[in-house]
């Protein structure tokens, strides 16, 4: 793929996401099936503010800075600086992370509407970020969703992830769907809801019949918060748990596409006349068709209405120098267009004076070696389902000489008079062996079954990349706070160097 064709792709896709929004935005939280065919808002008010777009220009600050780095804990520190909204997933994420709690626990903890959309709907910036490479589009979007969301929330995100990272060397609408399922459990409320429009499409079912096997089938509220409106109730039609809604609103963009039969005007319609969270559908929808044929693929009907502007709902724009935002889709394009080879530097050719990206061969989840040594017995696979098990009680720190994921039994709360198991893993960068000492600095009122331990890290990992292991018990009879803060600090013989982690327990 040329630069050229990856930059029309990129505007395609933000121009997309802008008309799918605009579009849906009416008729957000609304209940029923509805006959839109273009804009019902007042045209002389151009495109509509959407969060669907605004946070992923957060999210495109923190990835210029941090570049492959970029992960939860930054971004959670991002979105609680530079986001403004408080509302249902965003807010229970950020109440969280004020209260010490560490993705992927803020995502999980006390948070309702830990299964609805706002994380499917900003997956776009990974996928731009990572053309044509799927594999490292999820990893982002996971880190990215586990903010302020958990379970079907993420599911969410990682399919769509997978599928517009995939949209910029493929078009065809089954392959890219098979491709985001492989990549989420198949018995998650994302997948069968996704796998019910396919079925239902193949069965030539209508699409108001496929609707109601998908409400059904994972009932959803979101259509609740407005209601019926000027239409009767369908009895038919269960109103779900509040905050389960990922799996409905994802499966209402893949009918749009699957139903839309590469029409791009029937497409994103039938995404809005699901009704529910119609902006998120129709965008997520519009999004993908952007990437898939680039910006000169819409008919000016849809694209003279809302120009080049970029109106944004959620973000604090005060600070235009510590986060930048862009006011154009063109200004976006551009950041995006030279931040892309920061992550896609593996994967970058010179032919002559023009820049080749090079996707990958196989676009589906798969398991693949991450190292191995020529001449000797050492090889570490990897599969994105190890990250996905990891949700929602496990939090990654990374060090120059290893990674260690921080596992907290049953989550970061403490009840009084209980214990708590906390387990190190830890997975090593270096041939050279080395042992890890932890020495724990204990909050006030807890104690610890071993104050300080010492491992060896193996030099074959196990079949999860794991080279040592440590697990340790902490215990307290009083607790005189709510939010209590143990520091565990580790070592190793190889450099000497010493790293610190918080951990950090609330109190219920």
């Amino acid at each position: 793929m040329k630069l050229s064709q990856y930059k029309e792709k990129v505007r395609g896709c933000w121009l997309g996401k802008n008309i799918g929004g605009t579009l849906g935005a009416p008729f957000e939280n609304k209940r029923g099936v509805f006959d839109v065919t273009y804009y019902t808002h007042d045209l002389t008010k151009g495109v509509l503010p959407n969060d669907d777009l605004d946070l992923q220009l957060v999210w495109l600050n923190a990835a210029e800075r941090y570049g492959t780095e970029v992960d939860a804990k930054i971004l959670a520190s991002y979105w609680q600086t530079h986001i403004v909204a408080h509302w249902l997933e965003y807010g229970a994420g950020k109440s969280n992370i004020r209260m010490g709690m560490i993705p992927p626990v803020s995502g999980w903890y006390h948070n309702d509407f830990r299964n609805s959309n706002g994380a499917y709907i900003r997956t776009e910036i990974w996928a731009c970020l990572m053309p044509g490479n799927p594999q490292m589009a999820v990893k982002y979007a996971y880190e990215d969703s586990i903010v302020d969301h958990s379970e079907e929330g993420v599911y969410g995100a990682i399919f769509c992830a997978a599928m517009e990272s995939a949209a910029f060397v493929e078009n065809d609408i089954d392959k890219l769907i098979d491709i985001g399922l492989s990549y989420i459990p198949a018995d998650c409320g994302v997948a069968r809801a996704v796998q019910t429009v396919l079925d239902c499409y193949k069965a030539g079912e209508d699409f108001k019949v496929c609707r109601k096997k998908v409400m059904n089938l994972v009932p959803t509220c979101f259509g609740t918060f407005i209601g019926y409106e000027d239409r009767p109730v369908e009895e038919d039609i269960p109103e779900g748990i509040e905050g389960y809604d990922a799996p409905a609103s994802v499966a209402f963009a893949v009918l749009g596409l699957v139903y839309g039969e590469g029409d791009f005007d029937k497409t994103i319609c039938l995404a809005v006349n699901c009704g529910e969270d119609t902006d998120c559908a129709a965008a997520t929808a519009g999004a993908l068709y952007g990437i898939m044929y680039g910006d000169g693929f819409f008919d000016k009907k849809w694209t003279d209405p809302i120009g080049d502007e970029i109106k944004t709902l959620s973000l604090d724009i005060t600070d235009e120098h510590a986060v930048p935002i862009p006011t154009t889709i063109s200004a976006l394009t551009q950041r995006v267009v030279c931040l892309m080879p920061t992550f896609m530097r593996k994967h970058l050719d010179i032919d002559g004076d023009e820049l080749i990206i090079n996707p990958m061969t196989e676009l589906h989840n798969r398991t693949i070696n991450i190292r191995k040594i020529p001449g000797e017995y050492m090889e570490v696979k990897y599969n994105f389902s190890q990250i996905l098990a990891k949700q929602p009680y496990s939090v990654q720190y990374k060090f120059p000489l290893f990674n260690v994921d921080v596992t907290y039994e049953n989550g970061q709360t403490f009840k009084f008079g209980e214990s708590k198991k906390i387990t190190l893993s830890f997975a090593k960068f270096y041939q050279r062996p080395q042992w890890i000492t932890a020495k724990w600095h204990l909050a006030e009122d807890f104690t610890v079954d071993v104050p300080v331990k010492s491992v060896y890290m193996e030099c074959i990992p196990d079949d999860q990349g794991y080279g040592a292991y440590m697990d340790f018990t902490l215990s307290a009879e009083t607790i005189s706070r709510a939010k209590n803060v143990s520091i565990l600090e580790l070592s190793s013989n190889l450099t000497g160097e010493t790293m610190c982690i918080p951990v950090i327990l609330i109190c219920e």
